[in-house]
């Protein structure tokens, strides 16, 4: 990104894979696109900039401070989990939809800013909420789930597997009151060799976050949604992060490229099932080396694209 752009954005979120997003909507354009996960404006802006009017945005996002950022821009950008999708964007337009983004990765305000809680590196309070539409706090999960609930949370979402290890020593340490405590429990709960290999913290603080705003769920029912509510030939765009997120969008995407689901063995087709998508990227698409080297935490992204052939 250039530094013209980084000021473009103050310095809020870089956007990662941009010009992949491009070159992927352009061909459904000119139309109505929604940027789900507005968060710093990176993907809209460039949008914007590249097609103009040729494109109708409406821009998601569960933050307040995120949504205030877009004061600039001149669209509509709605206060809103994209699990709520579909309610979202008819309250909005009744245009039909062209082109969808998801960018699921927390963005670099969030982590940056302590006040909220989302990084081990800085001192905070236990928060983690995205948006205040979260029912929990971080403070909630760590001071009040019992030990096997919490054991459950950081093997599943963070897939840590010293989850038991890492659970027993944080109800012990308990009452918690800020992420610089929670992160010296976690480092010293485990052995030297983990403390070396990155931040002992990582994967837990990964999963608390999860569990606290439910992100899974919202991406599973935020993924249903959009391909819904896609005209044929509208496409949809999905950026994970790490193996969950992926997954998910991996296996949404290759059911509803999928036909018949009946068993091999019927000899005729029972369910009649027709594909729903065309995939557009057989594997996920992965940042350059020059963008990782731009922004380094644009490392672990992977986009994945797909196409509605069926209403």
């Amino acid at each position: 990104m250039s530094q013209d752009r980084e000021r473009e954005t103050g310095g809020y979120h870089r956007p990662v894979l941009v010009e992949e997003v491009v070159e992927l909507m352009a061909p459904v354009l000119p139309g109505l696109v929604v940027d789900a996960t507005f968060g710093g404006g990176g993907h809209s802006r460039r949008l914007l900039d590249e097609f103009g009017d040729d494109v109708n945005l409406i821009a998601i996002d569960r933050d307040p401070e995120a949504v205030a950022n877009a004061d600039d821009l001149g669209l509509t950008v709605i206060q809103g989990n994209f699990a709520d999708f579909s309610s979202i964007v008819a309250s909005a337009t009744d245009a039909p939809l062209v082109g969808v983004l998801f960018d699921f990765g927390i963005s670099s305000h969030q982590v940056d800013e302590s006040a909220r809680g989302f990084s081990y590196r800085h001192d905070g309070p236990l928060d983690m909420r995205m948006g205040p539409d979260a029912d929990v706090t971080a403070s909630t999960v760590l001071n009040e789930w019992p030990e096997p609930d919490l054991a459950r949370v950081i093997r599943r979402y963070g897939e840590e597997p010293m989850a038991n290890r890492i659970a027993r020593a944080l109800v012990e340490a308990r009452p918690h009151v800020s992420t610089r405590q929670v992160a010296t429990v976690i480092a010293a709960a485990l052995p030297a060799a983990r403390r070396r290999a990155g931040h002992p913290a990582r994967r837990t603080f990964q999963a608390i976050r999860i569990a606290v705003n439910d992100e899974l769920t919202a991406i599973s029912e935020g993924l249903d949604q959009a391909i819904d509510s896609l005209t044929p030939s509208g496409r949809v765009i999905a950026i994970s992060y790490h193996s969950l997120e992926d997954r998910i969008v991996k296996r949404r995407f290759a059911r509803g490229a999928s036909d018949c689901i009946c068993p091999p063995d019927l000899p005729v087709c029972g369910c009649g099932r027709t594909a729903e998508l065309r995939l557009l990227t057989r594997k996920p698409l992965a940042p350059s080396p020059e963008e990782i080297t731009a922004n380094n935490r644009a490392r672990s992204a992977r986009l994945r694209a797909a196409e509605k052939v069926a209403a």
